[in-house]
């Protein structure tokens, strides 16, 4: 795995932890901010335009908040791989799933991307407005949720999804759900695969976002191979879930304590 190096920064322990939890909490009004800032374009921009506005200020402010990670020294991640996918028209992106960060990575280098979200993430005054803006996607109605990503796709968006829907702990993926094969087909788009390195156990499953891991905190992203669609979905699933699983790194595997 080749991490990004930046000049070398030694934080004591408490202090450490004083910076990580900043950027969190940096990240979190960032969130806000922007969300509040939505919630007033909504009403006013056409829906294309508020789309692309949308999109490109979540990844905007992704960036940001990577830029500040890096210039810590405490987060380091490798996100070139992503570059050659950013003016993609028409892509569906599926990823193994190691932390919560790891929207943040995709996002941030995909700004015609979409998201599928959960319905009362969608409706909450402080979250919802940035999404809506987007254009994302609720789950809360399976064939609404095809339908309207499909008809993303056909208009040159990017939907990035984490086919196993939780996080991948230890050595071998979960079982993958297959509606992003089913909108890929109907779409008629590749998938691109795309692996999540990391040897951090940082904000995955069973780790609290209070407790400090080792550091540096350490992600890197590689392209794996590109899908295009099968006539049978089943099928197409399982060999796209069989070629990760063969080809994803050891994930750290940590519990709180």
């Amino acid at each position: 795995m080749r991490i990004e190096r930046l000049p070398e920064r030694t934080w004591p322990t408490p202090l450490a932890w004083l910076v990580l939890q900043s950027l969190l909490l940096v990240l979190g009004l960032m969130s806000m901010g922007w969300n509040l800032i939505a919630l007033l374009l909504y009403p006013l921009l056409p829906r294309e335009t508020g789309l692309r506005v949308g999109r490109a200020g979540i990844a905007f402010g992704y960036r940001l908040f990577w830029a500040a990670a890096r210039a810590s020294g405490l987060l380091r991640m490798e996100d070139q791989a992503l570059r050659p996918l950013a003016d993609e028209r028409g892509l569906v992106v599926v990823a193994n799933h190691p932390s919560l960060l790891d929207a943040l990575m995709l996002v941030a280098q995909l700004p015609r991307s979409f998201c599928v979200m959960k319905a009362s993430l969608m409706r909450n005054p402080l979250l919802g407005p940035g999404a809506l803006l987007a254009r994302y996607i609720r789950n809360d109605c399976a064939r609404t949720m095809v339908r309207q990503s499909v008809e993303d796709l056909r208009a040159g968006g990017q939907l990035v999804m984490f086919p196993e829907g939780t996080r991948t702990t230890g050595a071998t993926l979960h079982p993958f759900h297959g509606g992003f094969a089913l909108i890929a087909r109907r779409a008629n788009v590749p998938v691109q695969t795309v692996f999540i390195d990391t040897t951090s156990p940082y904000l995955g499953k069973g780790w609290p976002i209070w407790k400090l891991p080792p550091l540096p905190i350490e992600f890197s992203v590689r392209l794996g191979r590109r899908f295009e669609p099968g006539p049978d979905v089943d099928a197409w699933v399982q060999e796209i879930e069989h070629y990760m699983a063969a080809n994803v790194r050891q994930m750290p595997l940590h519990t709180d304590a």
